[in-house]
């Protein structure tokens, strides 16, 4: 399924600070981070209704390899992606993300 994608503005920033902790630890683990990220979030423009809803209409895709989830919308030929948070963060973090 093709999809446009688009980015909310803070995921930039949830991305810069997951690569920037992962390349401190260890050079070159920041890049394997992004890849991992890249390649969930390519999996669900594939197939977007492949993860459930778990707030509102937000789903989420669990990056492998790394303890990060991906929250997005899916809507019409549409996948928002409204953030990338590590998994051990406070649940309302995200749920303020996405109110």
């Amino acid at each position: 399924m093709l999809v446009d994608l688009v980015f909310a503005p803070e995921v930039e920033q949830d991305i810069d600070e997951a690569f920037a902790w992962y390349e401190e630890r260890r050079p070159g683990l920041g890049e394997e981070s992004l890849s991992c990220v890249d390649a969930c979030i390519q999996s669900l423009c594939r197939n977007p209704e492949m993860h459930g809803v778990v707030h509102a209409a937000y789903r989420r895709g669990l990056v492998r390899r790394f303890p990060y989830s991906v929250f997005y919308e899916h809507a019409g030929n549409t996948v928002t992606v409204y953030c990338v948070f590590h998994c051990s963060r406070d649940p309302e973090k995200w749920r303020q993300r996405l109110s």
